[in-house]
């Protein structure tokens, strides 16, 4: 059997299994914005510790490392490029609002031109996450043949950095009585072109993985207690 299956990789495993799932059932008639996210904030959450998981293994072969490196980034196209836009989908179809509150758009749905506009925007979307993480992968390998180490700043946003965006904007449904799947589109575009941009971004040390842990597991928390009343 090809591939590699010891501990090393199952939490890059688990974040597509998630991943999946979350697309799966945002696209499903029945499906809703806010059961996507909370598979979004498992790959989060899942990506926060894969690579320090791997690198406790001292004795990993060079191919099980590109082969961790390799998956790493299929994953996270996958959970952070794919499952966003699934839910702006989601979001389309559902536009969830509070009970009783009048919506942005007529008899339920966004009218047409503008949810071609929002799909041209999912796609755009998910094509910088691509080209994000292939820019990141050639340049960490060539930077790997002169310097030793891990990489101090990251070139554009990381596409992982999606696991906290959105279910933030989600978040603002329960503070603006208002629908907010144009704002979930708006911070989308703006998040596709920070991915493909020049801005230096720090790499978080162990401190910064766990605060944004934390709010990520606040989020979580949040939005499984507030749909829990409703």
């Amino acid at each position: 059997m090809i591939g590699v299956f010891d501990y090393t990789v199952w939490l890059t495993y688990l974040s597509l299994v998630s991943a999946t799932l979350g697309i799966v059932i945002s696209l499903q008639e029945t499906g809703h914005p806010y059961i996507g996210i909370f598979f979004l904030l498992l790959c989060g959450l899942c990506d926060a510790f894969d690579g320090k998981v791997a690198r406790t293994k001292k004795n990993r072969t060079d191919f099980q490392k590109k082969y961790g490196v390799q998956i790493d980034s299929l994953s996270d196209l996958v959970a952070f490029g794919v499952l966003p836009a699934c839910i702006g989908n989601a979001m389309i179809r559902v536009c969830p609002t509070i009970s009783e509150v009048p919506r942005l758009h007529k008899e339920g749905h966004i009218a047409f031109p503008g949810v071609l506009i929002l799909y041209a925007i999912m796609i755009l979307y998910v094509l910088a996450a691509m080209i994000r993480l292939a820019y990141f992968n050639v340049t960490e390998e060539e930077r790997q043949k002169t310097e030793s180490g891990g990489r101090k700043y990251f070139t554009g946003l990381p596409v992982t950095s999606a696991a906290l965006i959105f279910p933030t904007v989600l978040l603002f449904q329960y503070l603006i009585p208002k629908d907010i799947t144009l704002v979930y589109f708006g911070v989308m575009l703006v998040t596709t072109f920070l991915f493909v941009s020049k801005l230096q971004v720090k790499k978080p040390g162990l401190r910064g993985i766990l605060i944004m842990v934390g709010i990520g597991v606040l989020e979580f928390i949040v939005l499984a207690f507030t749909l829990g009343r409703r």
